[in-house]
């Protein structure tokens, strides 16, 4: 099964799931039915944003510095530069 299967089908179990707790088919407090199913996709939605943006924001702050690509990088800029001086464009 490939993943975009698997998450397809998640997807429809958690959305089946919600609407049967959505028009009561499964009894519930009264609390619970009224206040707070509602809005779980809004809530899910949030905390999948939250989730998201600390995971980037981590990745971002512990992305490790390469110095050798950043030489050889800065190499092939020199090498292009010389080749391009070499056919008289002014840099």
């Amino acid at each position: 099964m490939t993943r975009a299967t698997e998450a397809f089908i998640t997807f429809g179990v958690a959305i089946v799931l919600y609407l049967v707790l959505f028009f009561g088919l499964i009894p519930l407090p009264d609390v619970i039915q009224n206040k707070i199913v509602p809005v779980f996709p809004w809530w899910s939605l949030m905390t999948f944003g939250s989730y998201s943006l600390g995971y980037l924001g981590w990745h971002v702050m512990t992305f490790s510095d390469c110095p050798a690509a950043y030489t050889e990088l800065m190499g092939e800029i020199q090498q292009a530069k010389t080749d391009l001086r070499s056919k008289g464009v002014s840099l």
